[in-house]
């Protein structure tokens, strides 16, 4: 439903609606409103900052199609084809498994616009909040709290770009043109941006990119309420901004500020219930996905889907990830790199039939392993996770970990507070014992990580951050098992299993991160000059 009828303009390499659009089910329809009166009562500042979480859940792709570019459920899919721990069965998704991408590949060059596009959005009602005069229920306080909202997607926007488009923060923050061109105008208004001033923009450095996320995460984390009567996982809250710096800090090395954040979700004694939103950890790794993660107490920030507006066959997350013997496509399967790890031992629950089911050795999914968190492949109604409470708690543990001396009885704590819901008593579980060193700890939790957030786009963001780290190094983008050598013998809980893979990526390659799209470049003179060297 358009919500403001403006002009389309072709900037960022795309096209970027500066209208909003919502295909909520239970919004009334408004139409073609104009700049002037588009902000004029709450009921239309409502409709436009749905509208902005729209665009966040169903940006265009090739020839119009939906498939959840950037956040309903894109970022999932190619966070975890870029990394080694689920595996490409199909070759969907085959551009981005093998590191084949350059600036033409229409999986890098929609992410990039989508998000755009949102931010873009979201820089329109933020703009038009402002000058909406004061009046009855539209208090100073409620304008901030929508504004707040807004400058959280824009900087989770900018946040999934630096991390596809450039270096990590632990390289060089303040290298001139590092970072992505953070976007905090809106463009082609009458009081934004031109479109040729918008063309024109260069790149940020990291560093400056860093601190303009966190500035906007600030104001969010001020001004957003506690909790929600509805929407309260889909709808940006105080919590979410907190969860989300904690992870934007663990990127930038910043552990003590981790630290920091965190404690103002995670208690220090007692049970681990956040004072704020009062969010926890389920009784099982399965919770925040029963009934398709509409309602429960782990997820922080998800993204909606319902039966009329989601990702499509083509981008969904249970499509993609749901096994082809149970309804889905078969797609993106659990990789038997992480399945063998000893880390992930055969009793854990998340190995269990509860989480994962294998497919059929002559289905599309080849026998591969297939997780269940993504259950409906008929309506696609599953909501994306963005950031759970089970994050804030290993972000809190590593972040402990690697600054205390020894193994902190803390992290240790937090570590296991979301290891052994899933593993039950006995060889599988971590004691102070289990490690000499605080650096055995910190590994732990790497691995927890890589176990707890399968099928949720998270091990790209991982293998990003950790590529520069002294003693954690990734090293680039891992070896990943074949696409075309899935079959049901690999999955044996063995380590020491052999098949073949795809060769790793050193993060001294230009492949490690992705090309500026050529729309882009070509519509951008200043970017053009910008491009990420080797490409």
């Amino acid at each position: 439903m358009k919500l403001i009828s403006y002009k389309n303009i072709v900037a960022l390499g795309t096209t970027l609606m500066l209208a909003t659009a919502c295909s909520v089910t239970d919004l009334q329809p408004i139409d073609a409103l104009s700049e002037s009166t588009a902000f004029q009562t709450p009921e239309r500042i409502e409709l436009a900052v749905a509208g902005v979480y729209d665009g966040a859940q169903s940006g265009f792709y090739a020839g119009g199609a939906v498939r959840g570019y950037p956040f309903g459920a894109a970022h999932l899919e190619q966070g975890d084809c870029r990394g080694e721990d689920m595996v490409s069965v199909a070759a969907f998704y085959a551009i981005t498994y093998n590191s084949t991408y350059d600036a033409n590949s229409p999986n890098n060059g929609y992410f990039w616009q989508t998000i755009y596009a949102m931010i873009n959005r979201a820089n329109v009602v933020i703009d038009g909040i402002r000058k909406a005069p004061v009046g009855g229920s539209l208090t100073e306080a409620v304008k901030n709290s929508y504004e707040g909202e807004l400058r959280l997607l824009r900087a989770m926007g900018h946040f999934y770009l630096l991390a596809n488009f450039a270096r990590p923060y632990g390289d060089n923050p303040t290298a001139a043109a590092g970072g992505v061109p953070y976007r905090e105008q809106p463009v082609g208004t009458s009081t934004g941006a031109s479109v040729d001033e918008a063309s024109k923009q260069g790149r940020n450095t990291v560093a400056e990119c860093y601190e303009k996320m966190l500035a906007d995460l600030d104001f969010a984390e001020t001004n957003l309420p506690a909790t929600r009567a509805k929407n309260g996982l889909t709808r940006a809250t105080k919590a979410a901004a907190i969860a989300l710096k904690t992870r934007i800090r663990l990127h930038q090395n910043n552990f003590a500020q981790v630290i920091a954040e965190a404690n103002k979700l995670v208690p220090t004694t007692g049970n681990l219930v956040s004072p704020i939103g009062s969010y926890q950890l389920t009784a099982t790794p399965m919770g925040p996905f029963a009934a398709g993660n509409k309602s429960n107490v782990e997820s922080i920030l998800s993204i909606e889907n319902n039966d009329v507006d989601n990702s499509s066959v083509n981008g969904a997350a249970p499509s993609m990830y749901t096994a082809s013997i149970t309804g889905g496509r078969g797609i993106v399967g659990i990789s038997p790199i992480i399945w063998n790890q000893p880390f992930f031992p055969a009793d854990d629950y998340r190995k269990s039939s509860a989480m994962v089911q294998q497919d059929g050795a002559t289905s599309a999914g080849r026998g591969a392993m297939f997780t269940k968190k993504y259950a409906d492949a008929t309506a696609r109604t599953d909501n994306a996770p963005i950031i759970r409470y089970a994050e804030v708690l290993l972000n809190a543990a590593e972040a402990i970990a690697r600054t205390s001396s020894g193994v902190d009885a803390r992290a240790l704590s937090l570590l296991n507070a979301v290891r052994n819901r899933a593993v039950p008593a006995g060889t599988g579980r971590y004691t102070e014992a289990s490690f000499k060193t605080n650096q055995e700890l910190v590994q732990a939790i790497l691995n927890e990580r890589r176990i707890e957030f399968l099928g949720e786009g998270l091990r790209w963001l991982d293998i990003h951050r950790l590529a520069t780290d002294a003693v954690f190094t990734t090293g680039g983008i891992p070896a990943k098992a074949s696409n075309t050598n899935v079959f049901t013998a690999l999955y044996t809980n063995n380590p020491s299993t052999t098949f073949v893979r795809v060769a790793a990526i050193p993060y001294s390659s230009f492949k490690f991160i992705w090309p500026l799209p050529i729309e882009e470049i070509n519509n951008n003179p200043t970017l053009k000059t910008q491009q990420n060297p080797g490409w």
